[in-house]
């Protein structure tokens, strides 16, 4: 299911990414992948907002880096679900939905139980 980039978000941006989550993680790899990589954005994060307080270029760019990786590493493991992403609407959508799906909408997804039941490959409509 591809929610149209020009949709209404009801209820939201994290309303609206948690209504479309399931469906787009759903393959083992893609779930596997966002196991592994959501906590070196947040590190990345961390880093990059730390940098100014600790005058540290290099883990400003490092922070940096380990973000886009992420993003890039995610963005193509998704290819392997057979429902693409909603569409960005721009640059700013891209780093709204990445920052609120890697800080809140994916640990919510594992805290809630949803990850272990995608895993399992349970169906969607009993989730």
């Amino acid at each position: 299911m591809t929610a149209p980039a020009t949709d209404d978000r009801p209820g939201g941006l994290l309303a609206w990414q948690w209504s479309l989550y399931p469906r787009a993680h759903t393959t083992h790899r893609n779930l596997a992948v966002h196991a592994l990589t959501a906590p070196f954005f947040v590190a990345g994060t961390v880093a990059l907002l730390a940098s100014p307080w600790v005058r540290s270029l290099g883990l400003a760019l490092g922070g940096a880096a380990a973000m886009v990786a992420v993003m890039l590493v995610q963005m193509r493991s998704h290819l392997t679900e057979p429902a693409a992403p909603a569409t960005f609407r721009g640059p700013l959508d891209v780093i709204q939905r990445f920052l609120a799906e890697q800080w809140i909408t994916f640990p919510r997804y594992i805290l809630s139980g949803e990850f272990v039941r995608a895993w399992r490959g349970e169906p969607i409509s009993r989730r």
